[in-house]
């Protein structure tokens, strides 16, 4: 975790008038405004310093490239499989967790009362029945789709802080925002037998072009969102909507991994390397613990680890309660009192939610040791000019190429590891064209975390489909590419100024994560 002491990271100014600017969230070591592992010797650090530089020799793959998440890589077989094969360096008497854990992951879960005791409690409103029907064989979710099927793409409903006291819950991180109050943190568009669904997600596209170096055109699909067939009443006028589509989940236990220093490194809230790149550190609360932590996993970066991030999307999109999110109902809120009235699945001879120890332990398990898979034609002579494209464009200043996770990891699998996520799991200004008004934490409405980009290249192997963003918006990588502005937008554009066999190349670099 993260302790409190003065440096040169400020908070953002809505908590500095509260805690005073002086106090900054750092890492434990951290000396003169730099910041050091404290997992490492001096000879330690230097080496780890040296391998994660970014190259500048681009005739040749690097050194162990080809395996981006170290030895947890799968080398299995490239199929639709591809993202739900176990670390490879996984210990054989944790296998049978990671199989339980994986059933556990798939379980349809159902309404109560029912004869299936140990897997009933679903909602009573809920967005799936299970975490596999939206990480469809672990990989990425996709935008609503014609018939209306959004069985893996959710509306998060968010509103300002009011009072006095709910400002003082965002400036000491102990909320992140605050839920519509009819409709609480995202509309469910199910419902158990008997209770109506709170609605259904509405989108409508508009098109615009964008022109590229020699006179190519390519069409950007703009999307507009609203939440229809409302069962509850309106929405407040001050809630916001953001779509979501759920991500690929491979790898997750290693980015835990990864040294906070590491990614606090990078961090630069104000911009004084004068490079128009401002990546701020998410600060938020490490829900069992409550210690201030330094947030990595989802779009804004709002969970801390693994296990918040699986135990809350168990209970706020399936309605399951679990020991770290007790709450037997779900996301129901006070006005929904039909919801609140429908039975729990909770048995008390079992333990006192819905999925009781063991069960998030074992999915929780199950989400850390997704393994990677091997690089494709990392060596080839394309993906190096695309590869070489990627660095001179800038990509890299978000988009960090490479990692040594912790040497006292708490998993030894993932421990001092070489990894390539391509990402700095900080979060950035993404500009107008991709904000969604909403904001969560620190990160405000146009902030997104930069996502890494490892297995972006099998997303039509395991998905089946090419959409990309928070969103889904874009039907590919180049409209992903394109739809990138704030601080990104030096990025985009000289990606949109290069050659096209050279923008060609630079897809196909991406297509090889």
């Amino acid at each position: 975790m993260i302790p409190i002491r003065a440096a040169s990271l400020c908070l953002p100014a809505f908590v500095a008038g509260i805690l005073g600017c002086a106090v900054s969230l750092v890492a434990a070591d951290a000396l003169n405004g730099s910041i050091i592992r404290s997992d490492l010797s001096p000879a330690e650090r230097k080496r780890v310093a040296e391998v994660t530089k970014p190259t500048a020799d681009f005739s040749k793959a690097e050194p162990y490239e080809a395996m981006e998440s170290g030895a947890t890589t799968s080398i299995a077989p490239v199929t639709a499989d591809a993202f739900s094969q176990p670390s490879a360096n996984l210990d054989k008497d944790k296998g049978l967790d990671f199989h339980l854990g994986n059933a556990l992951f798939r379980q349809l879960w159902v309404s109560s009362p029912s004869s299936t005791q140990a897997t009933d409690g679903l909602g009573p409103l809920f967005n799936a029945r299970s975490c596999q029907t939206c990480h469809i064989k672990d990989g990425r979710g996709h935008p609503l789709e014609a018939d209306g099927n959004a069985s893996s793409m959710l509306l998060r409903l968010a509103r300002p802080a009011k009072t006095p006291e709910e400002q003082r819950a965002m400036a000491s991180f102990r909320a992140i925002n605050f839920p519509d109050p009819t409709y609480g943190t995202q509309l469910q568009d199910l419902a158990v037998p008997g209770l109506s669904a709170e609605g259904r997600v509405a989108v409508t596209y508009s098109e615009q072009n964008v022109t590229l170096a020699g006179g190519e055109t390519v069409s950007l699909r703009k999307p507009g969102y609203s939440a229809a067939d409302l069962a509850y009443g309106p929405l407040d006028p001050e809630t916001t909507l953001s779509a979501r589509v759920a991500p690929a989940m491979l790898g997750l236990g290693l980015i835990e991994a990864i040294a906070d220093a590491d990614i606090l490194a990078g961090a630069d809230p104000d911009d004084r390397k004068g490079d128009g790149i401002s990546g701020k550190a998410a600060i938020v609360r490490d829900n069992r613990t409550g210690k201030l932590a330094l947030g990595r996993f989802g779009w804004k970066a709002q969970n801390a680890s693994v296990r918040d991030q699986t135990s809350a999307a168990l209970v706020t999109d399936i309605g399951i309660s679990n020991p770290d999110h007790p709450n037997a109902f779900g996301d129901c809120t006070a006005k929904e009192p039909q919801c609140l009235a429908m039975p729990t699945g909770v048995q008390k001879r079992l333990g006192a939610t819905e999925a009781p120890d063991p069960v998030l332990d074992l999915m929780t398990y199950y989400s850390e040791n997704l393994a990677v898979p091997a690089r494709r034609k990392a060596s080839f002579p394309e993906t190096l000019r695309g590869k070489q494209m990627f660095y001179q464009s800038g990509c890299i200043a978000c988009h960090t190429p490479k990692f040594v996770t912790r040497s006292d990891a708490r998993a030894k699998a993932q421990s001092f590891q070489l990894i390539w996520p391509y990402s700095d799991f900080l979060l950035h200004d993404m500009g107008d064209g991709l904000s969604d008004g909403q904001p969560v934490g620190v990160a405000t409405g146009h902030e997104w975390r930069t996502p890494p980009l490892w297995g972006i290249g099998l997303t039509q192997t395991v998905s089946g489909h090419t959409f990309f963003l928070h969103d889904g918006r874009a039907r590919n990588l180049t409209e992903a590419i394109l739809w990138h502005g704030g601080e990104a937008a030096k990025a985009r554009d000289a990606f949109a100024s290069l050659p096209k066999d050279d923008r060609q190349s630079l897809i196909t670099f991406l297509e090889s994560l």
